[in-house]
């Protein structure tokens, strides 16, 4: 419609401009010769504007169309991912629990270890400190009884 206004605007100048040319107005630049190359280009650029804006709108249109139907393909596979989703959350929960219990065993299987060792580090000091004290007193019979057989060797001498 508003191509059609503009061709009519365009042929209403170019008939003007071959009036005033048969009464023999000229100058340099005819203006109406402007106005009409003007128009053309105008209608030029509208009519490119238009083949764009109708491929834009096809565009747009396939994407509505085949976009609701991705989407609704989308929703139903989410749809059937949930029960999967949530027995594995589930599973997961549950395997969150029983670890959970096995670090708890752990730790009270290690503070009966450090107890455990605790208490064998101090057997081991008390039997080391029996043994030293055995050994000094051993070592001192012993130099004792050394003593005493040289003595004796020199008496029976």
């Amino acid at each position: 419609m508003r191509g059609c206004a503009m061709l009519l605007l365009a042929l209403a100048l170019v008939a003007s401009a071959d009036l005033c040319r048969g009464e023999g107005v000229h100058s340099a630049a005819n203006p109406i010769r402007k106005v009409v190359t003007m128009l053309q280009s105008m209608q030029k650029k509208v009519e490119e504007e238009g083949a764009k804006e109708k491929e834009l709108y096809e565009k747009f249109m396939c994407y509505c169309t085949s976009g609701s139907g991705d989407l609704k393909a989308s929703i139903a596979a989410a749809e059937d991912k949930v029960p999967a989703v949530g027995s594995d959350i589930k599973a997961s929960e549950g395997k969150l629990e029983q670890s959970k219990a096995d670090l708890k065993q752990a730790h009270v299987d290690r503070d009966a270890a450090e107890g455990a060792m605790q208490e064998a580090t101090a057997i081991r000091e008390k039997d080391a400190k029996a043994y030293a004290d055995f050994k000094a007193d051993a070592g001192a019979n012993a130099a004792a009884i050394t003593k005493a057989v040289a003595a004796v060797e020199q008496g029976m001498a």
